[in-house]
């Protein structure tokens, strides 16, 4: 790419960019021990600061400042000249990035989870980063990792973990694991060896290792420095976190392969060798064995020898070993293999929304049907069913038909309650004839969503078969040497 180019419109960079990713993650799916050079002029290019300028800009924590309080929302009518002189500051090696600006949330445990917000500055960099990247190591990954990638999703590690412990396969033991702390504690040199693996151009590494060591502002006002860990919040971070947690993958890739193919498998498994398949979503993880109790058990001791070089540990608390007949929660779902209904004496694996995330979703709508939140309808109902569409399109997959009637019920009468209490005057009778026609809750143009009527549709089971954005209909675009 020329980066002397003049600055392209977002089509146009979009299609510049794409056109690359494509290349670097056919060359790097054609030679896994390629090492590229060269990539700091890709960060530079104007197509690519376009493309990441805009994802900052239209992202949802765009209205949120760094250090130095400037969100990216708050500098739109100035993006052109804002790009030129960063491109112009990364040419001439005067980047340099600045501290995180620490914000704790609250988690459901009760904890306080910590994130930190790059300014404006180091997002757009840090996306562009991501875009030269991400491509390359995207071809490494294994299928067992889900969370933080481009094409596969949630329902895809659900799906796997149903097809793994239904009937035929029966994966019966669950080692439900999760890793303390991981963005806290993932150690910066072995990460930054498993990124020299791919990666040989020194400025891109010096920029990798400056973002993991910029330090946090904290909410004290004090300045920390970052000796492990990258910051939760950051636009690389998930990559850089998929690039450390892929340890745990090849390791249980390699024990999968080395049992043969699928006849060696199931001669192996009939002789007592237990066979383990990983289902990971970021930090969380499932070890489905198709064994014994004892196989899951020695998990505890495996997994920690596997994470320990990287500087990660499992969390106690939230680490276990249980049998799928007894059920686990997993990415919001509760999955548990039961009696198959209608058939009598066989089981099937069901996935329900679990009582977590159902009690999640009512806080929500209870927090918003409180009585000085909204002064009109509209605006009450706008917000719920922003909420309830989300939540249920997301369980509509599973066996949820139940849960979905329930959360409609519970939402109607809080709506309810809420029309009540802005209209103390009157009585039941009428406040149903004005607000309630036909017990349908609207007003004007705005309607209730009704989770009742959310069709339930089963997701299709896509295995190993998950397609990258990069899938190129070129062919025979051969790799330069490194």
């Amino acid at each position: 790419m020329n980066t002397g180019d003049p600055w392209p419109d977002l089509d146009e960079a979009e299609r510049r960019v794409l056109v690359m990713q494509r290349k670097l993650h056919r060359w790097a799916t054609s030679d896994p021990g390629r090492r590229f050079d060269d990539l700091f002029n890709l960060v530079c290019d104007p197509a690519f600061l376009v493309v990441a300028w805009n994802r900052v800009r239209t992202n949802k924590g765009a209205r949120s400042a760094g250090v130095n309080g400037v969100a990216p929302s708050s500098i739109a009518l100035g993006a052109g000249e804002f790009l030129s002189g960063l491109r112009d500051d990364l040419k001439g090696r005067r980047f340099s990035p600045s501290r995180v600006r620490e914000r704790r949330i609250p988690k459901a445990n009760g904890k306080l989870r910590r994130l930190g917000i790059p300014t404006a500055t180091d997002r757009v960099v840090q996306a562009c980063v991501k875009l030269v990247l991400e491509p390359i190591f995207e071809a490494d990954f294994e299928p067992c990792s889900y969370g933080f990638r481009p094409k596969p999703r949630a329902q895809d590690a659900i799906a796997e973990i149903h097809f793994l412990a239904s009937p035929v396969r029966n994966y019966e033991w669950v080692f439900e694991a999760d890793i303390a702390a991981c963005f806290d504690e993932i150690d910066h040199a072995a990460l930054m060896d498993r990124v020299r693996d791919r990666i040989g151009d020194k400025r891109i590494l010096h920029l990798v290792k400056a973002f993991l060591r910029a330090g946090i502002l904290g909410e004290d006002g004090l300045d920390r420095t970052t000796i492990t860990g990258t910051p939760q919040g950051g636009i690389l971070s998930p990559l850089l976190a998929n690039i450390a947690l892929s340890v745990l993958d090849e390791h249980f890739t390699e024990k999968w392969e080395a049992l043969g193919p699928s006849w060696t498998r199931s001669k192996l498994r009939r002789a007592g060798v237990p066979a383990m398949r990983l289902v990971r979503y970021a930090d969380d993880f499932v070890v489905l064995v198709a064994g014994t109790k004892g196989d899951a058990e020695a998990l505890w001791d495996e997994v920690a020898a596997v994470l320990a070089p990287m500087g990660l540990r499992l969390s106690e608390e939230k680490t276990r070993v249980c049998h799928i007949d007894e059920g686990f929660d997993f990415l919001g779902w509760h999955i548990q293999r039961r009696s198959w209904r209608g058939r009598k004496g066989k089981k099937a694996v069901y996935t329900y929304p679990s009582k977590k995330a159902l009690a999640s979703v009512m806080a929500k709508v209870r927090s918003l049907t409180r009585r000085a939140k909204h002064r009109r309808l509209a605006d009450l109902l706008i917000s719920v069913n922003r909420v309830l569409r989300g939540w249920c399109n997301y369980f509509r997959h599973g066996v949820s038909s139940r849960t979905f009637s329930y959360l409609d019920y519970f939402t109607w009468w809080r709506i309810f309650g809420w029309l009540r209490k802005r209209h103390a005057g009157l009585n039941r009778g009428n406040l149903v004839h004005r607000h309630l026609p036909g017990w349908q809750v609207r007003d004007a143009k705005v309607e209730m969503f009704r989770p009742q009527a959310v069709p339930i549709v089963r997701y299709r089971y896509r295995g190993s078969k998950i397609p990258t954005p990069w899938a190129s209909e070129e062919t025979a675009s051969p790799a330069p040497a490194a």
